[in-house]
This record gives structure tokens, sequence and C-alpha cells, in this order.
């Protein structure tokens, strides 16, 4: 079960996520992604992840092309504080965030060298001291995710891989 508390950095996020890897890279699978991402520049560690099994399944739709065909599910224990909910208008409003800016789509904007607009929410809320956000599914309303831009150092959330889930 996952459990969060409002007002906005104050927020508290807790239980259990799931993620889809390359078994190859278990190993390093809190490590944070290898590649841009919709809240992340090639350079900037960000760590995706689902508060469902179905989320992981909406999110390997969009993005089955640019992953293994071989891949299993993690689950990943997460304490966190500072988190923002974007599906929450008073985080929006509190960081002055358009959710049309989130949402937008940004792959082929950041292959052909462009800054989404995705990025600088992530700047935005970094400069604000937050760790992390809950995205909205775009796949399947009424799931979420879990974007951690920082994890796993003093003062930021704590992530720890606790199991295996199933393959994706």
């Amino acid at each position: 079960m996952v459990s969060t508390h409002h007002s906005a950095l104050a927020r508290v996020v807790r239980g259990t996520f799931f993620r889809a890897i390359d078994p190859r890279f278990r190993d390093s699978a809190i490590a944070g992604s290898r590649s841009a991402g919709r809240y992340s520049r090639p350079d900037e560690p960000t760590l995706y992840l689902s508060s469902s099994v179905d989320g992981v399944e909406a999110a390997m739709v969009a993005h089955a092309e640019a992953r293994s065909s071989s891949r299993e599910v993690l689950e990943i224990s997460v304490k966190a504080t500072g988190i923002v909910d974007l599906r929450d208008d008073s985080d929006l409003t509190a960081f002055g965030i358009d959710l049309a800016d989130a949402v937008s789509p940004w792959h082929d904007l950041a292959a052909s060298g462009g800054t989404p607009s995705s990025w600088t929410v992530r700047d935005r809320l970094c400069d604000a001291g937050a760790y992390g956000l809950i995205d909205p599914s775009r796949k399947r309303p009424g799931l979420w995710h879990l974007v951690l831009f920082r994890w796993n150092e003093a003062g930021a959330p704590v992530v720890r891989v606790t199991g295996t889930h199933g393959t994706a």
C-alpha cells in the first residue's frame, strides 16, 4: 500500500513501488535512468517508478520501442518527503506549474536538441527544494508514477529493492 500526506514539500510518500528493468542491469536498478527521459536530461540521473504493476505496464506501452524485450519488474521500497503531486491543483499553483508543460510530448524535441517543457518543470521543482514528483499516467488515467530527482543521500528519499514481482 502506498500512502501520501499533503502539504507541498512536506508531503510524505511511503510504500512499495515498481520498476521494469532489463535483467542485465539488475545491480544498477535504482541508480536511475541511463538516458534522457520525460523529466531528465541525459546527464541527470532520475529514478522512474510506478505506484502499481498496472502503472508499469502502461508506461511500457509508451516506451516499448526503446526497451529490451526481456524485462523483470522489481518491487522497490520508498520513504520520501519533498514530493510535489502534479495531480493536485494546489501543488501546481504553489509551484507555478502548468500541467500541460509536464505532460506535453518530449521525446522528439529532446532528440532534436531542444528543451522539453517537462525538463523545465523539473528545474523549477529542484530549485524549490523538491526531491521528486508524482506524475499522472497519460496512458491510463487514474494510475500514477513517482519520479525521484535525488535519493539515497543525506536528507533525500530512501529507496531499496525488496524483491522481484515478475516479468513485464
